[in-house]
């Protein structure tokens, strides 16, 4: 047991010496770090959680163990493991624990570490199992910091891209660079080595849905899993209910469905928007619309020959709204039809108050389109009381005073650089 964490040790030095881009979550992370309870960073696969963890521990002792190696699984002992961390990190102050979810039974172990006064940074790349066995054992004692690949700002942060004007040719170059970022999406390993995005993003669909929901949960009926986030994939930002997904995929089990879609949920790769409603049970019964983690997924898997821009805007404007910090879990960020059946993409609320309703709309420049989305926003906006509303555009951007109400018609680009 010492080998392997002394060769991990390797590992984690070779990781400290590189450089990282500073993510938007770092300042929460330090403000946690030196805190007792468990810090807890989730996400999905290679979006950077390992990298946070380092960067949060930077000048710290700390002693590391990754889960994602198959030697350490299968010799894995409490008592050897404990022993070699104290010989291989003489006076550690804090434990890394990478992907431990791949650890059976690994809750009751770190519950008995906390209460040896262990002070612990846990990584993971599936959110309910992680949340609901630390809550079982350790209810109110760990803090969670999700992470998703990066941000459009990170992305142009990372590329050393900085906005310095709105000239003509300014805006046209952060356009640009905005267009790639839709398309590709955030992943840091390819926003400067694009060309390997198809290749790298598909192998790590096809490994996200093997290791962590195969192997995991013992999917026997692998091809119907696969059926499952394929149809999500390529039917992006569509609402759905496991029932109609059962009969378009000719499925007998609703029950399968459920399962499949909450597994691919636990692991980040989709989300699902549910519909705003008052009454929790209709909210709960109504369909939900399907987002990817990522457009680069999008890109990979060439289920389109070109992407619809209208849907890659509004998966990517849900990803920024989710690093923005709502959150579906906690009912912060949902859909809404009006009675007349008029849609809205995006209900942002804060407590029990609707903060902000969104409409995304690639180009508005048709009278059709304009009046469409314009009267929808509207309509929906004065069921649920609301007066901050905005429609996000790929270039356009005015103010629309609209029956009683202002509505701020704005550019990606500058929704991307506003402070929130």
């Amino acid at each position: 047991m010492k080998t392997i964490v002394a060769k991990q040790r390797e590992e984690r030095d070779k990781l400290l010496s590189f450089e990282y881009q500073k993510r938007s979550s770092h300042a929460k992370a330090v403000l946690y770090r030196d805190s007792r309870p468990i810090k807890l960073i989730t996400g999905p696969r290679r979006a950077g959680k390992s990298v946070l963890a380092i960067q949060m521990l930077l000048d710290k002792n700390f002693a590391y163990l990754n889960f994602d190696d198959t030697a350490l699984l299968e010799k894995f002992s409490e008592d050897a493991v404990e022993q070699a961390l104290g010989e291989v990190y003489p006076g550690y102050e804090f434990l890394l624990l990478d992907e431990i979810q791949n650890l059976d039974g690994w809750s009751m172990w770190v519950e008995k570490l906390y209460r040896n006064g262990v002070n612990m940074v846990i990584t993971g790349s599936n959110a309910n199992l992680l949340s609901y066995d630390l809550a079982a054992v350790l209810s109110g004692r760990y803090v969670e910091i999700r992470l998703f690949p990066f941000s459009a700002m990170e992305y142009m942060e990372y590329l050393d891209y900085s906005v310095e004007s709105e000239t003509p040719s300014q805006t046209a170059k952060t356009n640009n660079c905005l267009e790639m970022f839709m398309k590709l999406g955030g992943y840091p390993e390819i926003a400067k080595t694009p060309q390997v995005t198809s290749g790298y993003l598909s192998a790590l669909y096809d490994s996200i849905i093997m290791k962590d929901i195969v192997r995991r949960y013992k999917v026997r009926k692998v091809e119907e899993l696969y059926n499952v986030a394929d149809w999500l994939l390529s039917n992006f930002t569509n609402p759905f209910s496991a029932t109609s997904l059962a009969e378009e995929l000719s499925m007998s089990s609703v029950l399968t469905i459920q399962k499949f879609t909450s597994y691919l949920q636990n692991t980040f790769l989709f989300q699902y928007l549910p519909r705003f409603s008052n009454k929790l049970k209709l909210m709960k019964k109504a369909d939900r619309k399907a987002y990817v983690v990522d457009n680069g997924y999008i890109m990979a898997r060439a289920f389109e020959l070109s992407a619809n821009m209208g849907k890659l805007l509004e998966n990517l404007v849900f990803q920024e709204l989710l690093k923005r910090g709502y959150d579906i879990e906690k009912y912060e960020l949902f859909y809404y039809h009006s009675r007349n059946d008029k849609e809205t993409d995006f209900v942002c609320r804060r407590g029990v108050k609707v903060e902000q309703m969104i409409q995304v709309c690639y180009d508005m420049s048709a009278t059709i389109t304009r009046k469409r989305e314009v009267k929808s926003l509207t309509e929906c906006a004065g069921e649920l009381k609301c007066d901050s509303l905005s429609i996000i555009t790929w270039n356009q951007e005015e103010t629309i005073e609209w029956d009683g109400y202002k509505i701020m018609v704005i550019p990606l680009r500058k929704w991307i650089l506003e402070k929130f």
